[in-house]
């Protein structure tokens, strides 16, 4: 590409790192989450959340369990200041969860955030100011400094504000712009209004180093997290908490490497909504820490439930293959995934208790309220006889003989790749049973029963094409006299018959299904299949719609 001279790192790699956190093999423990979608999500919508939306989006967050959440930027408009109020006047703030709100360094702004707080039991004021090198040059065109004394100052409203203010208060700062900064004057600043706030054991401080425009790889903000976490004053009363945003699309390995590094708290978006390219994504995060056995202290057992509230509140779609909430994400549509997938699962029920390991799926959908009908096994002309098969058998209890199986997902390609269409678990089935099912083309059977003496007689009545008939057989068993009623009555000629039959239901009403593979003279092999309450009908029903396919198979050849 052209300009590329254009460009260079504008990151500050630490001095001196240790890489401690490479060491560490996974995440043991969830951080604690703060939920910004109020705040940092909501001012990134073409059309913000109106008060009532927000109202319902807050309670949803805390539906799935979260303790902190950052409610809004009080003096940014009314709309933002109502919505504090009415959480705090209606009490609807439950006595577990912290509400945030955020405020850059300037008195009458400070001001105006402690009026929207009057009254709330308790809350987590952020105050921010921008520290990086194009800010300082830039923008604010101030020393550095300047830029500390901006920082200092805003921490001294707080402080006051704060002794004016009924109700408890926790602080936080952001050296906004923290990846663009240098990290000995992003130590400096940090630690200057530490200085200031003095934290305690019981009154803790929240530090938090936010990527706000992702300019490295991943682990170079690590670096950055562990030379801060080493180098603030403070530090065993310092939470120290991680912002991270996805220019670069590494914003969840960003926060799960800052982690390692000393994070103890993350903030960010359901499904990463947020400024530009987004915030990090906590949906991702939180299950990337349950699919390797942590507990992430949030409640997602229903993600579509969590999909249809961020997509209805956002006005936003998301993507199909969005990790873990995405439509698609679990979807196999190649034969040979399918098939390992089948597998898999029925190794599960001979293996019970065995931690979950099933090919190409990192966690169970079920877990988090997802069906491997609709969001597993997706058929399309790209689909396999496993993934056919085992869709049937595990929605409407069909186990299909193995030679039966590859017949009928042959069949299903063809159609799908016909139609240049996906189909649907019921469209498949509607196709079993257009094609297998109680055929009555070109011979209807309409009665029969048996004699047994040392051999069951049988008599058939049938119908073959406006001829109504009645033929008779003997054999060593029903089904077979009535195979030979056929081949003697209507001269026609099958052999190597293969017979599988199952209940379709439990209990003693319940229905048997049978499935007939039958033999022609030119080597072909026809399937058929039977429904019936009695499992000996349901054996002659499949066997005549197996004659049936191979006298129309045979018509049109």
């Amino acid at each position: 590409m052209k300009n590329t001279d254009k460009y260079t790192r504008n990151y500050f790699n630490p001095p001196v790192s240790e890489h401690r956190w490479s060491s560490q093999e996974y995440i043991s423990k969830a951080p604690r989450w703060c939920s910004v979608d109020l705040r940092d999500g909501n001012q990134a919508l073409i059309v913000p959340m109106s008060l009532e939306k927000k109202l319902e989006f807050f309670q949803f967050l805390c539906k799935l369990g979260f303790k902190e959440i950052e409610v809004g930027f009080p003096a940014a408009s009314e709309t933002e200041f109502q919505f504090i109020r009415t959480l705090i006047e209606q009490k609807l703030i439950p006595e577990d969860v912290t509400i945030q709100v955020i405020t850059p360094a300037r008195e009458h702004i400070i001001r105006k955030t402690f009026e929207a707080l009057d009254g709330c039991r308790k809350a987590i004021i952020h105050l921010y100011n921008s520290t990086s090198v194009a800010q300082r040059e830039q923008v604010f065109q101030k020393s550095r400094s300047e830029i500390i004394e901006i920082a200092v100052s805003g921490a001294k409203w707080l402080t006051e504000y704060a002794a004016k203010t009924k109700g408890e208060f926790l602080f936080e700062y952001t050296p906004e712009s923290f990846t663009g900064t240098e990290l000995d004057f992003a130590v400096e600043i940090c630690n200057a209004v530490l200085d200031v706030w003095k934290p305690q054991k019981e009154h803790p401080v929240i530090i938090n180093l936010a990527s706000t425009v992702s300019l490295s790889m991943p682990h170079v903000y690590a670096n950055q997290i562990e030379y801060m976490s080493d180098h603030l004053n403070y530090r065993e009363n310092v939470i120290l908490s991680l912002h991270p945003h996805n220019d670069r699309g590494s914003a969840v390995a960003e926060a799960e490497l800052g982690i390692l590094a000393g994070g103890q708290r993350v903030e960010g978006t359901l499904f990463g909504n947020g400024e530009r390219t987004g915030n990090v994504d906590l949906i991702t995060l939180a299950l990337n820490l349950f699919s390797h056995g942590v507990d992430p202290i949030l409640d997602l057992s229903n993600i579509p439930q969590v999909v249809e509230m961020y997509e209805d509140a956002t006005g936003m779609n998301l993507p199909p293959r969005q990790p873990y909430g995405g439509q698609l994400v679990f979807a196999a549509f190649s034969g040979s995934h399918q098939d390992a997938i089948a597998k898999g699962m029925q190794w599960r029920q001979s293996h019970s208790g065995a931690h979950w390991n099933v090919p190409y799926l990192p966690i169970d959908p079920q877990d988090i309220g997802r069906s491997y009908e609709n969001d597993v096994i997706r058929i399309n002309s790209q689909s396999g006889k496993g993934g056919i098969g085992y869709l049937l058998e595990h929605k409407y209890g069909i186990n299909m003989p193995k030679p039966m199986r590859e017949e009928f997902g042959y069949i299903i390609k063809g159609i799908s790749d016909h139609q240049h269409k996906e189909l649907s678990p019921e469209e498949v089935h509607q196709i079993f049973m257009d094609t297998y099912l109680n055929l009555q083309t070109p011979i209807r059977l309409d009665d029969f029963y048996f004699v047994h003496k040392k051999e069951y007689h049988t008599t058939v009545s049938l119908i073959v094409g406006k001829e109504e008939m009645e033929l008779t057989g003997r054999g060593n068993g029903r089904f077979d006299a009535v195979s030979n009623a056929l081949r003697r009555g209507l001269n026609i000629r099958f052999h190597d018959i293969v017979y599988q039959e199952h209940a379709l239901e439990r209990g003693s009403t319940s229905r048997a299904i049978a499935y007939v593979g039958i033999t022609s003279d030119s080597q072909k092999t026809y399937w058929g299949c039977g429904v019936h309450t009695d499992i000996i009908a349901a054996s002659i029903f499949a066997l005549f719609s197996a004659i049936d396919r191979m006298l129309t198979q045979e018509q049109n050849d």
